[in-house]
């Protein structure tokens, strides 16, 4: 390709042609949100773009996701780069005039600003395709909120043939302009549990007559928070949250059983098996101190989102050849992503993009939230810029 500085100055001139489209297109996918696995509509907005832009691509792979793939005019190895689709479960009050026009749905993570930006990227890399070396494949995923789409998607074949990936999020708590990133376990593992607690019922007037799954449950979600603060070391991050409990439906009968709903986020394997274990060992004493039954289920989820050296180290120098010394301190999140799968096949990295608009503090998964349209055009910069030097390294 052409001098590094050429190379810059032509990824900064499509973006600028490009971004008043891009936020149009942002704007007309957060007004239509759709929830995991449903997002046809936007597949079609995407695959629409795409084919505006001359890029081929299919739909329906892993369900309701759009796969993009731009030839290089050399050979080489293959990078995916993957954003997702889907909106949440949550009644917009933004008051925006492109509001969610679906009732109790919104782009409250801004899915459609990443869906936006990597049709920015399609359209950087589509202009310079005749000179790059290898090919891209551009990954729009369904389902990341419910942790289901990335696994569809690799069943679907979307890893094929692909070397290294690259995935990116939107983070409010950077301003925009800035970009974040962090070595090794950028995101956490997520699991779940359910526990049933099976006690006798009776009368309330009579409690020695039962066996109360309620005082049960009680002492168990108290010593659950003794996995985080006995079991694991201090500086080993582990979470445990129980965020639901259903027992009983009148004030004065003692009920059968007792439900509780968490989940358990870890950045390590050793501390996911320790924590897990801990958990299961806890409900057994449960039930030889109250004379309960437990029924624990667990349910496994993703591992740790996990950055190799190799692919962020080119793709920070790239990011920084492109947009300067944008880079703030970031620490790894106990939030979960599904692209943990992907990186878990091939040398991976996360790029956070700011997304913070000046005078707010904004925070992710928030009905008011509303990130700076900024982000879109200089996250396409960001991950054009690595992709192509990855791909010529």
């Amino acid at each position: 390709m052409g001098h590094i500085n050429d190379i810059g100055a032509a990824i900064a001139g499509v973006a600028r042609e490009e971004e008043a489209g891009l936020i149009a297109v942002r704007r007309d996918i957060h007004a239509h949100p759709e929830l995991a696995f449903e997002e046809l509509r936007t597949a079609g907005v995407i695959a629409r773009e795409l084919a505006r832009l001359g890029v081929a691509c299919r739909t329906g792979v892993g369900r309701t996701g759009v796969v993009g793939v731009i030839e290089g005019g050399r050979p080489g190895k293959m990078i995916a780069i993957r954003a997702d689709m889907d909106a949440l479960p949550i009644a917009e009050r933004t008051g925006l005039e492109f509001a969610s026009q679906t009732q109790g749905k919104m782009h409250a993570c801004g899915h459609d600003v990443h869906s936006s930006t990597l049709l920015g990227v399609a359209a950087i890399l589509q202009r310079m395709a005749p000179e790059m070396a290898g090919s891209v494949r551009l990954l729009f995923q369904p389902a990341e909120e419910t942790l289901g789409g990335a696994a569809a998607m690799i069943a679907d074949g979307a890893l094929e043939g692909v070397d290294m990936a690259l995935g990116f999020h939107n983070h409010p708590e950077i301003p925009v302009g800035g970009f974040g990133y962090v070595r090794g376990a950028t995101y956490a593992a997520a699991d779940r549990f359910r526990v049933i607690v099976k006690g006798v019922s009776g009368h309330a007037a009579y409690p020695h007559t039962t066996v109360d799954p309620i005082v049960a449950a009680s002492y168990l979600i108290g010593a659950l928070q003794t996995v985080v603060s006995r079991e694991i070391g201090p500086l080993e991050p582990c979470v445990v949250t129980v965020g639901a409990i259903h027992a009983g439906t009148v004030h004065n009968i003692i009920p059968d059983s007792c439900e509780l709903l968490g989940t358990m986020r870890s950045l390590s394997p050793g501390v996911r098996t320790r924590a897990e274990a801990a958990i299961k060992r806890l409900c057994a004493g449960m039930d030889a101190m109250f004379r309960t039954v437990s029924d624990l289920a667990w349910i496994e989820g993703v591992p740790p989102t996990l950055n190799a050296d190799a692919v962020l180290d080119g793709s920070v120098a790239a990011v920084r050849r492109q947009l300067g010394d944008v880079f703030a301190p970031s620490e790894p999140s106990m939030g979960a992503e599904d692209f943990s799968l992907i990186a878990a096949r091939v040398p991976s990295f996360v790029l956070r993009v700011g997304s913070g608009a000046p005078g707010r503090a904004d925070h992710l998964h928030n009905s008011d939230y509303q990130p700076d349209e900024a982000c879109i055009a200089l996250g396409a910069q960001a991950l054009a810029r690595a992709a192509v030097e990855l791909l010529a390294a």
